[in-house]
């Protein structure tokens, strides 16, 4: 991924039990890979919404009465 992609390298401040919640799931070594996955999901999840956001003004809010017919019917 990085030679492909390139890396850059930065500094951000998080809360101090946050970074060691972090060390203690991947260690030292593997903290800068576990922020990156973490802001590609993050990332992932705004365009998501941006989408949904689209959909929806073009077509008009979800109807939840269909959404939980949806679901149960999968529910099964």
């Amino acid at each position: 991924m990085a030679s492909a992609q390139g890396v850059e390298k930065h500094s951000v401040s998080m809360p101090a039990t946050t970074s060691e919640s972090v060390r203690s799931r991947v260690g030292a070594r593997g903290f800068s890979g576990y922020v990156a996955a973490a802001v590609a999901r993050q990332l992932e999840r705004d365009a998501l919404d941006d989408a949904l956001a689209r959909m929806e003004a073009e077509h008009g809010p979800v109807d939840e009465d269909e959404v939980a017919a949806i679901f149960a019917r999968l529910a099964g």
